[in-house]
This record gives C-alpha cells, sequence and structure tokens, in this order.
C-alpha cells in the first residue's frame, strides 16, 4: 500500500526511571530563546543531563484536540508552535523529582497543567499499571512515561492487556458509579526521551490526555462522550545566537515522535477520525554560512487507537513506513532559529498502489532552533496538514539531533 502527500513548498530534562528518580534539566544560556530559565542559582548552565537546581524549559512542537460526542459528532482543532511562541513549559525540580508540564494553547483548544510528584506517577509496559490507552510502547531507547489520573463519580481501572476487550467498559477504563446520573475521568500521560541517551542538551516530548463523561438518559443507557488530546515537542539548552557557526555545513541525526490523526473518507465512515502515533529518526542537513537546513523523515506507524466498532478501513496500516522531506532557512532575526516547509509526505505499506489524490493538499511547516554549545545539537516540530476535501489527514511531530 502507497499513501502518497505531495505538499507545496514555503520558505527542543529532567527524567525519572521506573526503580528510582534520574534526574535531567537545566536552563538555557544566556541569550537562549526556547530553552528558558529557571532556578535563581549559580550551578552549571549546562546541566540538562545531571541538574543541581530547579530548571523549566519552553517546548517547541504541536497539539491536536478532538471532542467525540455520543453519536459521532466531532470537533477537531490544532495548531503547531513556533520558536519564538510556545505555550509549552516543562518544569522539574531535582530535590523533589518533581515534573510540572503545562501547554496551553487557545487555538488548538488545549489547556493542560499536570505535576508529576508521586513516585506511583512512574508508569511503564509489562504490567497491571501500564500507561492509559492512547499511549503507544515506543522503540526508542531510554523513553520514560508518567501518569496522573482523576474521576468523579466513578473510577478508572487498570489498563486491560487487550484495551479493546470485554475486560473493558469503555476505551478510558472508567466504571460510572451505579447510583450516579453522570460521572467523568481524565488520565494525563507525558513521556520523554532521558536526556544523555543520545543528545546532552535537547530531546523530545509528548503526551496524551483522554477525558470521558459519561451520563444516563430517562432509561438508564450510558451516553458517552471523549475530549482528546494529543501533542510533540522537542526541549532544553538552546544556543546562544552570538555561538551558532556563521560557516560550514552539519549534519544532525536523531529520533523523532508525530502524533496523526487521519482519515481518508468522511464520507462514510461513522467514528472517524483515530489517532495514531509515529516514531522513526531525522536527519537534518545545515548549511551555516548559506542559512539553510534540509531535513529528511522516516519512520513507523502504530496501529489506530480508540477502535471500538467504527471500522480502521480509513486509517494508515500498523507498520506502514512515513517518509517526509523538507527544507528551509536560517534567520535568528525573523525567527529565532530555522523555519521551512516539507516538500513531500508518504505513507507505504506492502500490498497495494494507492496514491491520495493530489490536488487540494494545504500546507506544512517546520520549526526549530539549535540546542548546546556552537549547536552541537539540533531540535524542532513540525506539521503537515492533508487538504483533499472530505478527508481529515494532520501529522504533528518535534525531532532531534546531534551531529557526529
Amino acid at each position: 500500500m502507497r499513501l502518497l502527500i505531495l505538499l507545496a513548498s514555503t520558505t527542543m530534562l529532567a527524567a525519572c526511571g521506573g526503580a528510582g528518580p534520574q534526574t535531567a534539566g537545566g536552563s538555557a544560556p544566556p541569550g537562549g530563546g526556547v530553552g528558558g530559565g529557571g532556578g535563581g542559582g549559580t550551578g552549571n548552565p549546562h546541566s540538562f543531563v545531571d541538574p543541581s537546581e530547579v530548571r523549566t524549559y519552553n517546548g517547541i512542537g504541536s497539539s491536536q484536540h478532538l471532542e467525540i460526542a455520543e453519536g459521532g459528532g466531532e470537533l477537531y482543532n490544532s495548531n503547531a508552535t513556533t520558536v519564538r511562541n510556545s505555550g509549552v513549559t516543562i518544569s522539574f525540580d531535582p530535590r523533589s523529582a518533581e515534573f510540572t508540564f503545562s501547554y496551553v494553547d487557545p487555538l488548538a483548544s488545549v489547556s493542560i497543567t499536570s505535576t508529576f510528584q508521586d513516585p506511583a506517577h512512574r508508569t511503564d509496559f509489562g504490567g497491571n499499571l501500564e500507561p492509559q490507552v492512547g499511549i503507544n510502547e515506543f522503540t526508542t531507547p531510554n523513553v520514560r512515561y508518567l501518569e496522573t489520573s482523576t474521576a468523579t463519580n466513578g473510577s478508572i481501572l487498570p489498563r486491560s492487556p487487550n484495551p479493546f476487550g470485554v475486560n473493558a467498559p469503555n476505551e478510558l477504563n472508567f466504571v460510572l458509579d451505579a447510583e450516579a446520573d453522570a460521572g467523568s475521568g481524565v488520565a494525563t500521560t507525558f513521556f520523554y526521551q532521558l536526556p544523555g541517551t543520545e543528545t546532552q542538551y535537547v530531546s523530545f516530548a509528548g503526551f496524551a490526555r483522554n477525558n470521558y463523561t459519561a451520563s444516563r438518559d430517562d432509561n438508564g443507557v450510558i451516553i458517552e462522550s471523549y475530549k482528546l488530546d494529543r501533542g510533540a515537542f522537542a526541549f532544553g539548552e538552546v544556543t546562544p545566537r552570538d555561538d551558532v557557526p556563521t560557516t560550514g555545513t552539519g549534519t544532525f541525526s536523531g529520533p523523532m515522535v508525530a502524533t496523526m490523526v487521519f482519515n481518508d473518507d468522511l464520507d462514510t465512515v461513522l467514528k472517524s477520525s483515530l489517532f495514531q502515533w509515529i516514531e522513526g529518526r531525522a536527519t537534518t542537513n545545515v548549511d551555516f554560512g548559506a542559512n539553510t537546513f534540509n531535513l529528511d523523515l522516516t519512520g513507523t506507524v502504530f496501529g489506530p487507537q480508540f477502535y471500538d466498532g467504527g471500522g480502521t478501513a480509513h486509517t494508515v496500516a500498523n507498520g506502514s513506513t512515513f517518509n517526509a522531506s523538507g527544507s528551509g532557512a536560517i534567520d535568528f532575526v525573523q525567527y529565532g532559529g530555522f523555519q521551512g516547509a516539507f516538500d513531500s509526505a508518504s505513507f507505504s505499506a506492502p500490498g497495494a498502489d494507492v496514491v491520495l489524490d493530489q490536488r487540494y493538499l494545504s500546507g506544512s511547516s517546520i520549526d526549530g532552533t539549535f540546542f548546546g554549545p556552537a549547536a552541537e545539537e539540533v531540535g524542532g516540530g513540525f506539521r503537515i496538514v492533508g487538504g483533499v476535501p472530505d478527508e481529515r489527514v494532520d501529522i504533528m511531530g518535534a525531532f532531534t539531533g546531534v551531529r557526529p
């Protein structure tokens, strides 16, 4: 199978491991942008992998918001941030091993602030307290998962080994109290790659927030609705502008992660738009003298989430390959880093030869900057938007990289 999207050109801690705190975080050096500073100490300004005081960072990335009402009605919003317009903050206190994650973006209808302070907020796959439905077990090394949840007039059960099996009363495993007329449950999962795994000054992160509401009608039938948020971003210690090279070239390689909402046939599919994660690698080629860059992404698509009988025929098949290529300009005055767009994006899987309609493609974006001393590393966010009528294709992700 091959699904192709061609696009018109336009010209960024801290970590807690499963067995105990494993810290990483640090404020940006003076003159940084996205990296942001925190803590009033005089410690090493580069302490992303081994922090000694509170650090706060801003992220570069994007978020999605999907509301699903009983009967299939939907409202979808999304937005990609820039280097100078983030909306994302990540704070870490190494003394208490406490994370605070905040993402506020009115354009994407996303408003989240979650503090992970209980050691039990650290979770992983393989036990009864796995991350919630909507988070995949990524294969990128040293990805850490933090999760917190609350419920009103009910309870959220541990994730079933089969999230869509008979043990799950609904996709969020929320059980409404028998005597209650209405209730709700909300769970927020934050994940990130442990700094120091591949990169020393930048890392990627993402989140999923699932909000489930249940109420009984006059006949006692439970009416369900969902508010679902997803996002991915890069964050770290931004390189001061004066420390970025003005000559020479560099190739940066590192991981990328993306969240996608996809449906290529809104006309016929009921529960139409399903989220899917994409995980893979990014290669960023930079010409510091010419102030230009090229970005190449390749990854593997995870299967769709929140399937409850609506069908998966109009999603991207699990295991499909994702590829995208783009380019742009480095301009610290105008962008605070670099900015660009994609020239091509595609999905492919064995056994078919299907090409998406090319006539109505709408847009894309790449936003990023450099991290660490002398621009040793790179990170940013990206978005790819399909534009065919009666389709919803929106891919939003983050990438990092380091020079060898």
